[in-house]
């Protein structure tokens, strides 16, 4: 991707090495932790499912969703209990674990347990939370905003670097076109990737904003046509909201993955990475 496919080390988030030269990556979860006992068996399914593919997988899953649409939704158990549930999920499957801060206090402690930072899409610019995720020195995935162009994220990998962050990842995840729509240019996978490895967010990228009345709607159907062009366009890694009953699930129901049908997905992808980048 770019004049200088090799100009970006790979980052390396809990031994998952991603980046150029690196097999495609899994980053998946439920998109907010509702129970103990489901997101360990979730998390449980789909390292079974990811390993089976061929493919590392990272767990995601947001102790707070603190930008839900409405006041009344669903954020998640908060942060002491969320970040105790996803040890319980690192240490009982030594798979790495990830989940968003939103204020830079969040940091520190979510560090302590976590493998990898997650800057929300909204927050991209606030430079005090990218400062303190940088100086925790853990990795850190910044997600693009749906405001922005590939080549402003440039700026956000700067603060981080100059915090003292070295391994980052950048999402591409849908741009705002109009009112309730987002859609995705699959020239940004390369332009992003002259700062930092690349990954796409396939669910995230089918929501419909403000299309649900209190909540975002969504295409779900469209997650696999996007998620193979990504892999095609170069994409380290991709990205997946998973759930093992959509209809019910407590944030982003009309967009997470049906977990019966993300075997299928990541079998293809998987395929599709070998063909376009020569790894077997």
């Amino acid at each position: 991707m770019g004049d200088d496919p090799n100009r970006v080390d790979p980052a390396i988030v809990g031994g998952v090495r991603i980046g150029n030269g690196c097999p495609l990556a899994l980053i998946a979860g439920p998109c907010v932790i509702e129970t103990r006992d489901h997101t360990l068996r979730l998390a449980e399914a789909i390292q079974r499912i990811a390993g089976a593919a061929g493919l590392p997988l990272i767990f995601k899953a947001s102790f707070d969703k603190a930008n839900r649409s409405s006041v009344n939704s669903y954020r998640g158990p908060g942060l002491e209990a969320g970040l105790a549930i996803l040890s319980d999920v690192h240490m009982s499957l030594g798979v790495p674990v990830v989940s968003d801060i939103h204020e830079p206090a969040q940091a520190e402690p979510a560090a302590q347990v976590l493998d990898m930072l997650q800057i929300p899409a909204f927050l991209c610019r606030q430079t005090d939370l990218l400062l303190a995720a940088g100086k925790t020195r853990l990795p850190v995935n910044v997600k693009k905003g749906q405001f922005m162009s590939p080549e402003e994220m440039r700026l956000a990998v700067e603060k981080l670097r100059s915090a003292g962050s070295d391994d980052i990842l950048l999402t591409e995840r849908g741009t705002f076109f109009g009112y309730g729509r987002l859609v995705n240019d699959m020239t940004a996978i390369g332009r992003l990737a002259a700062w930092a490895p690349v990954v796409f967010d396939a669910t995230h990228s089918c929501q419909l904003p403000g299309q649900g009345n209190d909540r975002s709607g969504g295409m779900r159907e469209m997650t696999p046509l996007l998620a193979r062009a990504a892999v095609a366009a170069g994409c380290h890694a991709l990205f997946l909201e998973v759930h093992d009953d959509p209809p019910n699930a407590r944030s982003d129901a009309a967009t997470v993955w049906p977990l019966e049908q993300l075997a299928g997905l990541l079998q293809q992808c998987r395929r599709i990475a070998e063909a376009v980048r020569g790894i077997s």
